[in-house]
């Protein structure tokens, strides 16, 4: 079997804690060609001294300033010698042989990203928040996962243990062939924190690409879980880059859809404000005049990526409910119960 070579990059911004915790674990990964790069966000908490110091084969790439995610990881790459990237949070934890497994995924040609099972670090049973066992969006791009639809998240009980194709993997542990990363220009840089993997994933399925699901493979992220999805500032990036995402990659029915999007969230704003909270109606707001402010640039990004179409395997795998209502009004709170048997996970492997 082709033995690929993968490139681990950590992106960390005063984060010496979680390297001291998480680090360890990715060091002794048990196979035979990878190398780690810690791209540092300007750290000033000595985080790339200290990884120097305990890990001197580890490449420190040190930026001048923070670039987030998207910026972080993108300028990582071109220090990449492997042919595999993975985009690994600096707060997750690896099982050994979880590159052996994820090896095993790319040994098809048409696949070109890869997700890991990830479960969560606080209670290992349990699959975490950000990614779970792979991603899908509805039709109206709100996006859930096999093992997390909004708030509720499941057990791992082994009920989703084959391997899938999925829409997005998530960015906790995001693993894809390095030529076409290059290829689609990598990370959104426009969207800072929030969506740009799902941006990317989509993109790369509207050129004929795959993205499985490896459940061998497994990580333990410690992740923000839903306490800190309310901070405003996290909602204020969910709700502009989901508008942003959707406008760049809706084929058919753009305004219709992003219409109906912009009157959920005023729903979702509405509610906030009598639930008490309107810091959160507020981020909602917010992020509707960032999206209107940025749609001439967004509009000539979707000029560009307008010739790849999605192809008919691809559609398949987006949900035609509306997921918002099939929990918050059927009370349907698992992958599971949502997909009685006719979505993805009965197509052929």
């Amino acid at each position: 079997m082709h033995h690929h070579s993968f490139s681990i990059i950590v992106v960390t911004w005063n984060a010496l804690h979680h390297l001291k915790r998480f680090l360890p674990s990715v060091a002794v990964t048990d196979y035979d060609s990878f190398e780690i790069i810690i791209a540092d966000n300007a750290s000033e908490d000595g985080s790339a001294e200290w990884v120097k110091k305990s890990f001197p084969t580890f490449k420190v790439v040190t930026f001048d300033k923070n670039y987030g995610y998207a910026g972080g990881n993108n300028r990582a790459v071109k220090y990449a010698t492997g042919d595999i990237l993975i985009f690994l949070n600096n707060d997750v934890r690896v099982e050994p042989n979880w590159l052996t497994h994820l090896n095993k995924s790319f040994k098809d040609e048409e696949i070109s990203i890869a997700q890991p099972k990830i479960l969560n670090e606080m209670q290992p049973d349990h699959f975490e928040y950000a990614g779970a066992a792979g991603g899908y969006i509805d039709w109206l791009g709100y996006p859930f996962c096999r093992g997390r639809v909004f708030d509720a998240i499941e057990k791992d009980e082994g009920q989703y243990n084959n391997r899938t194709d999925i829409f997005w993997a998530s960015g906790a542990a995001f693993s894809i062939r390095k030529d076409l990363f290059i290829e689609c220009c990598g990370f959104d840089e426009d969207f800072e924190f929030h969506m740009e993997e799902i941006d990317l994933c989509w993109r790369c399925l509207r050129m004929g690409r795959k993205i499985k699901f490896e459940p061998k493979s497994v990580v333990y992220h410690l992740g923000g879980g839903s306490l800190a999805q309310n901070s405003p500032r996290k909602i204020y990036y969910n709700y502009r880059n989901s508008l942003l995402m959707l406008l760049k990659n809706l084929e058919k029915h753009v305004i219709p859809k992003l219409f109906l999007r912009l009157v959920l969230d005023g729903i979702s704003g509405i509610r906030s404000l009598f639930t008490g909270n309107p810091a959160e109606t507020v981020a909602i707001i917010q992020s509707h005049f960032a999206f209107y402010k940025r749609l001439p640039k967004n509009i000539k990004k979707r000029k560009i990526t307008s010739t790849n179409r999605l192809p008919e395997n691809a559609k398949k795998l987006i949900f035609d409910k509306l997921i918002v209502s099939e929990y918050f009004i059927k009370r349907k709170r698992t992958y599971s119960e949502l997909n009685q048997n006719r979505f993805s996970d009965r197509l052929p492997e």
